[in-house]
């Protein structure tokens, strides 16, 4: 165990240093063919076709776990309810959500913020054990059997996992002490200098185990080629990767598959009513933003401000709707979600995130047919489980549960994204990336993207939650300075634009070498300048009133 342990530390440092000095900062930026990564030329197209170009500033939805609304990158462009004045207790503007300047939060209360929550499959098995636990099959009707089937799928999954879960932070706890402790025998012998081959050779061994497993540390990550100036750099870099490990499993044991956990005490609202929507908090930061913030700062961050990132669009209004929790997200808190932001005004709504089960899927779609009546376009995260969408539904989708009479059965206001990284060639595609030929649009760079962290941070994450955004900032711009274009126009040209490799890519799922045409409907990657150009020749559809205003 111990050397499969050092193994996969020395890999994973040397695969985020490495690659974090191979590429940008802003790599998912630039040009194939200028700048030699597969990103999304967007410096091109500012350079050329959005030069100087009339804008109507748009509003971007952010529905997520919250945005730092004081960020330094992001405080200018956070959108302001016009109609609301901050702090004062009173719903100024009648729409039934008090102070909400900047936003909404769906799970927030009086009682505070929900930051954990249970998975889906979690919830499902939890309201219905009571009623199967010692239920007898044989006595079953055909519907009842059904159901029955579907709460012992349930209770495989979320005991067998939340065992596995205790088991690995168990077996977690313990490696940490071992390891730790290698490496505080090594400072022991090494002091502050290098880790190094030759500094290595110099030491000798005293017998103990500690010290003979910290050389095997240095050793290998010598090997891999890590460049840490000091065992104290290489222990602080092991302590981070352990702590999230050790984060990561006991909120599975805690609250992701504890059945007992209910988070909803918090929230206060009547949770079984599907139909309410007036409930939750101002507060649209909650206790931990740092994925929405990172998600927002890709889409619009300040550009050419000497800090921190250039996001995609320098013409939008970033609106902060909190409604996912750490743990799977709740249809009715995404349902008011997304006529929330239609209501105050969204023209894109990102939302990165997705689940395995979804028990009120009717009142999602009903609110995505909502936002398509209203022209709002819909981007969506495809998932990181490597998994083909189209044979394993991740919630929500552009599928409608129930089709009405003479409509289409898919929503034509929906985009759905794949990641891609900064590598061409067959690990074009990301390893986690979700795929589908019927339910992917397309791909966008979701690989090591530097963005916005609260507190006027800055770090690196990936995934799909990384290329939504991408595709999000995009339709953005596209309906900013196009603003006759219609939210189904504005995906039909992202998804006519794509550019398309010549070459195979690794499928994430069965990890053979396909054409990118056989994981995604329209087989390529976001590309703004493509886009642009096509967007010069569209004829909106749309009839507006306003006129374009200079960009702020």
């Amino acid at each position: 165990m111990p050397k499969k342990w050092f193994f996969l530390i020395a890999m994973s440092l040397a695969f985020q240093l490495d690659a974090q000095q191979a590429v940008p900062l802003n790599w998912h930026l630039l040009d194939q063919t200028s700048d030699g990564v597969p990103g999304i030329s967007l410096e091109k197209t500012f350079g050329t076709w959005l030069k100087d170009r009339p804008v109507e500033p748009v509003v971007v939805a952010i529905l997520d776990s919250g945005v730092d609304a004081e960020h330094e990158d992001l405080a200018q462009v956070m959108w302001k309810n016009p109609g609301e004045i901050a702090g004062n207790g009173i719903d100024d503007d009648k729409n039934g959500y008090v102070d909400d300047v900047h936003g909404w939060n769906f799970i927030g209360g009086a009682m505070g913020n929900v930051q954990y929550d249970t998975y889906e499959a979690t919830r499902l098995y939890a309201g219905m054990r009571y009623k199967f636990a010692t239920a007898d099959p044989k006595k079953m009707n055909g519907e009842q059997k059904k159901e029955y089937a579907l709460y012992t799928k349930l209770k495989k999954e979320v005991e067998e996992r939340r065992e596995s879960a205790s088991k690995n932070l168990e077996q977690l706890l313990q490696t940490e002490k071992f390891v730790i402790g290698a490496l505080d025998a090594l400072t022991r012998t090494l002091g502050d200098s290098a880790i190094t081959e030759e500094n290595i050779n110099k030491i000798e061994e005293d017998g103990s185990q500690e010290l003979v497993m910290g050389l095997a540390i240095a050793r290998q990550i010598v090997r891999e080629g890590v460049q840490v100036k000091s065992v104290a750099e290489l222990r602080a870099l092991v302590t981070k990767d352990f702590e999230e490990g050790k984060r990561h499993f006991s909120k599975e044991v805690n609250y992701a598959f504890n059945p007992d956990y209910d988070s909803r005490t918090l929230v206060g609202d009547r949770y079984d009513d599907v139909n309410e929507r007036i409930y939750g908090n101002s507060d649209v930061e909650g206790p931990d933003a740092s994925h929405g913030t990172h998600v927002a700062g890709i889409v619009a961050a300040i550009r050419k401000n000497d800090l921190g990132i250039d996001g995609i669009a320098d013409c939008v209004r970033i609106m902060s709707v909190r409604c996912v929790p750490d743990g799977d997200e709740r249809d009715k808190d995404i349902a008011n979600a997304i006529r929330y932001a239609v209501d105050n005004g969204a023209s894109v709504i990102n939302m990165s995130f997705g689940k395995g089960y979804s028990p009120n899927k009717r009142i999602v779609d009903e609110a995505v047919r909502y936002a398509d009546k209203r022209d709002v376009l819909l981007v969506h995260a495809a998932g990181n489980s490597g998994t083909d969408n189209d044979v394993v539904e991740n919630f929500p989708n552009k599928k409608y549960a129930k089709k009405k009479f003479l409509s289409c059965n898919r929503a034509e206001n929906w985009i759905e994204v794949g990641a891609t990284g900064f590598e061409t060639g067959s690990g074009l595609v990301a390893e986690f990336s979700n795929i589908g030929k019927k339910t992917v649009d397309l791909f966008a760079p979701g690989v090591l993207i530097y963005s916005t962290k609260p507190g006027n941070a800055y770090s690196y994450e990936q995934g799909t939650s990384m290329a939504s955004p991408m595709v999000a900032g995009v339709a953005a711009v596209l309906r900013a300075h196009f603003p006759k274009l219609t939210a189904v126009q504005v995906r039909e040209i992202l998804n006519k634009s794509v550019v398309k490799p010549d070459y195979a890519v690794s499928h994430p799922a069965v990890k053979k070498e396909v054409a990118l045409s056989e994981l995604s409907m329209t087989g390529g990657l976001l590309n703004a300048q493509r886009a642009f150009e096509l967007a010069q020749t569209t004829k909106g559809k749309k009839k507006i009133k306003s006129k374009p205003q200079k960009r702020s």
